[in-house]
């Protein structure tokens, strides 16, 4: 009885351990492929923003460059250092204990996600607020906006971003592996700690409140230049606005499309 058992189990067992290495090996695939396309296509933004902003360094177009260009940059290293640390998560077969016993690897990741989530919605904020202020201000924009002062915006951004992404080990909360054992996050499952919810609640907050900001400046510019350009049929010196309105519409709508249910739930 117990060798007519032996040959289902072991054909069983040969089985699962085939179709367990099968998923692995699709896992590690697409993320490398999710990775090495994200690097790629902000790798090309970043030559193309650099070529523009060699042309229009003393236009009023250099600010917005400028900030494009730290946008497309940040994405770009939030692709190669959370897509390096996912595809070194699922060639490991998930096994954290292994690899993560002092809590170093998950403390980073989640770091590492938590600052090239809200970095890129804050400057894409910040493009729409300078695009605002471009159209609706042109003179104080021309004035005021220089490349100085851009830098230091982005800078200021950056800064804050790291300390939202700091705020937990700073108070000695350890980041937490997530249900799928493929990332690090705030710990999001039984939480009880006024602590803990306060830090779900600032990054859902602050992703919105970004979100909102793109909205409202986008909406105002969008309306102000068609009123410009129903009073007065000139379109010269206008249709780069138009064009920079539409790139900031394209980045809003997919920064939606991709966080909106993430910051909800």
């Amino acid at each position: 009885m117990n060798s007519s058992k032996s040959p289902g189990l072991a054909g069983f067992g040969i089985l699962k351990n085939t179709t367990c290495h099968t998923e692995k090996k699709i896992s590690v695939f697409f993320s490398i492929i999710f990775m090495t396309v994200g690097i790629l296509s902000n790798s090309l933004a970043i030559v193309i923003l650099m070529k523009a902003y060699q042309r229009f360094r003393q236009k009023s177009k250099a600010s917005f460059l400028l900030l494009a260009s730290g946008l497309v940059v940040t994405d770009l290293f939030g692709h190669l250092i959370n897509g390096a640390i996912a595809v070194f998560v699922y060639a490991s077969d998930k096994d954290w204990i292994r690899f993560n016993q002092s809590n170093i690897l998950c403390s980073v990741f989640g770091i590492c996600m938590v600052f090239f989530g809200l970095c890129p919605l804050f400057l894409g904020s910040v493009m729409a607020v300078e695009r605002c202020i471009g159209v609706t201000k042109p003179i104080f924009h021309s004035t005021k906006m220089t490349s100085r002062h851009v830098k230091m915006m982005l800078t200021m951004v950056c800064l804050f971003a790291v300390l939202i992404a700091l705020l937990p080990i700073l108070r000695f909360r350890a980041y937490q592996i997530q249900a799928s054992r493929t990332w690090c996050f705030y710990k999001t499952e039984h939480v009880e700690d006024w602590e803990d919810r306060f830090y779900l609640l600032l990054f859902s907050c602050l992703g919105f409140l970004a979100l909102a900001i793109s909205f409202l400046c986008n909406a105002v510019t969008g309306i102000t230049l068609l009123r410009v350009k129903f009073k007065s049929q000139q379109r010269q010196g206008r249709s780069h606005h138009f064009e920079m309105i539409i790139q900031l519409l394209a980045i809003m709508c997919v920064s939606c499309i991709c966080w909106s249910p993430f910051l909800v739930i």
